[in-house]
């Protein structure tokens, strides 16, 4: 693995943990940041022995307190446009890695700091967690998905209502959004975080690849052409030596052995 400057990247058998690492400004944001972010997530999508990531915060006071506000105060429309652009690419590359990400959100998670757990597979907060879009307080709007992955996340008015009003809501209300998917206590978070890496990182790698595969196609489309993109991955997984294992391990009784081939 490269060298970081601004986070942190361990490894554990098949779980590697991803740590922004700017306490003194609350992990925010800054282009370091998001080059950092990229390198790391191409060079662990491009890891076999990493099947699942998990992305946190160092510390407990925050996740990400969002984007690194002095670096937006001497921006005009056109590089304006280009931090945005920058944003969103990095947050796409984590969406699109091909590996499922687990973000471990622990303390604030606002603005570019939600918008990253957003980009994320799955969100558990600890339950002093808060999260929200506040940049309409700042005379900006989210630029690094928030506007349309929220609205994907918790649905249209619940979106809107939250970005209209720059609200910040605690772990449980997170929850009942949908915005998380999970809340842990503060203690607990990295070892409930572990226990569902663990648990995805054991089954059939190309399958959950597949999974994700099919659910991120088929968003937008017709039912009818959904279908047919699941269809494709079902067929191609059939050809894959993981079905045939995973076929013969369960008539078998015995634990499969994956390879990812």
């Amino acid at each position: 693995m490269s060298e970081y400057s601004v986070l942190r990247c361990e490894r554990d058998g098949l779980i590697a943990t991803v740590t922004l690492d700017r306490p003194e400004v609350l992990h925010a944001l800054n282009v370091a940041m998001f080059d950092e972010l990229e390198r790391v997530f191409g060079e662990l999508a491009a890891d076999e022995g990493v099947r699942v990531i998990l992305l946190t915060g160092a510390g407990e006071r925050a996740f990400a307190a969002g984007a690194d506000i002095r670096g937006l105060v001497e921006t005009d429309a056109v590089s304006g446009r280009k931090v945005s652009e920058r944003g969103q690419q990095v947050f796409a590359g984590i969406e699109r890695c091909g590996k499922p990400v687990i973000a471990c959100v622990n303390g604030v998670a606002l603005g570019g700091g939600c918008e990253l757990a957003m980009a994320c597979t799955l969100r558990i907060a600890s339950e002093t967690a808060r999260m929200g879009l506040p940049e309409v307080k700042l005379g900006l709007i989210p630029g690094y998905g928030g506007t349309q992955r929220l609205v994907r996340l918790i649905g249209r008015g619940a979106a809107l209502r939250l970005m209209l009003t720059a609200s910040v809501v605690r772990a449980a209300e997170a929850l009942r959004l949908g915005l998380v998917d999970e809340v842990a206590p503060a203690a607990g978070l990295m070892a409930r975080a572990r226990e569902l890496a663990a648990e995805i990182a054991g089954m059939a790698p190309l399958a959950v690849a597949g999974v994700m595969d099919a659910v991120d196609r088929g968003d937008g489309l017709t039912l009818d052409e959904g279908l047919r993109v699941e269809a494709e991955i079902f067929g191609r997984l059939c050809g894959s030596a993981d079905k045939r294992e995973g076929l013969t391990a369960f008539l078998e009784k015995r634990a499969a052995a994956w390879r990812g081939r």
